[in-house]
């Protein structure tokens, strides 16, 4: 179902549920340039939806939620409008945090501590950004791209993104798919792409500071987010737990989804808050 709620500085934020409302929520929040969409092999999974409430949102600036002009830059409106999608699930969820998703989750550790949060898996994330910050430490392929796939001319930023996005998966990816997530990305207007990458923060008391059980699931041939910053967030995370995907690339919930599926399950389980 399509629902929608008010983020930070009024934002309409679009969101895309699955499941049994009454079940332990999941909540799926995407990375840079992308959308909800890109949850399509989880919403979809029988045994996930079956045991739980999923619920992905379109981050502001991205897919069906609203452009604001401003506030990409701003922890406090990223954990604003993280806050209003755990107001809507109504228990403490599970909060996966894909890509520059596992900087927003962080952006709302940092603001409000675990509150609301049953759980989190960080997935081929950033928690830091911005030069000496090793836990927002970038692969081969994302310096490449930059600053391509920030570009407002079309004739510079569409070939940067279609190569940034066929090196998102280890192995080639499903054409319909790749064709899926360029569109995505071309959707987010060039300033938005480019805010998100105006910051400098590191992380490392806010990710000391977690209380919550935390799972690190990385791709060890990401080439989009090194590995060494999921080695970062473990190193820092009091009790967190790696799941390493072998010869996986960045997006290990699509290019390994029954596996992701089942170790998210498995996580998830029994985690209430």
């Amino acid at each position: 179902m399509i629902h929608a709620v008010t983020g930070a500085r009024g934002a309409r934020l679009a969101l895309r549920t699955a499941g049994d409302p009454e079940r332990p929520p999941i909540v799926l929040v995407h990375g840079w340039a992308q959308s909800r969409r890109c949850w399509e092999r989880q919403l979809g999974d029988a045994d996930v939806a079956r045991d739980h409430h999923l619920i992905a949102l379109d981050l502001r600036g991205h897919g069906e939620s609203d452009v604001p002009p401003d506030g990409y830059d701003d922890p406090a409106v990223w954990a604003e409008d993280l806050a209003a999608v755990l107001d809507f699930a109504g228990a403490p969820a599970v909060v996966v945090g894909w890509s520059y998703g596992g900087l927003v989750v962080t952006d709302y550790v940092r603001e409000r501590g675990c509150a609301s949060l049953a759980g989190i898996v960080l997935v081929g994330a950033l928690t830091e950004i911005g030069r000496g910050h090793p836990g927002g430490t970038i692969g081969a392929a994302m310096r490449a791209a930059i600053p391509g796939v920030l570009s407002a001319d079309p004739a510079v930023a569409v070939p940067a993104v279609t190569s940034l996005t066929l090196a998102m998966t280890a192995e080639p990816a499903d054409g319909a798919q790749v064709q899926a997530w360029i569109g995505a990305t071309l959707r987010v207007p060039p300033a938005v792409r480019g805010a998100l990458f105006r910051r400098d923060v590191g992380s490392a008391e806010v990710l000391a500071g977690i209380t919550v059980p935390t799972l690190v699931a990385h791709g060890t041939d990401d080439a989009v987010v090194a590995p060494a910053a999921a080695d970062y967030a473990l190193g820092k995370i009091p009790g967190a737990a790696a799941r390493w995907f072998q010869g996986g690339g960045h997006a290990p919930f699509a290019e390994r989804a029954d596996g992701f599926n089942r170790a998210l399950r498995e996580f998830a389980v029994g985690r209430k808050g």
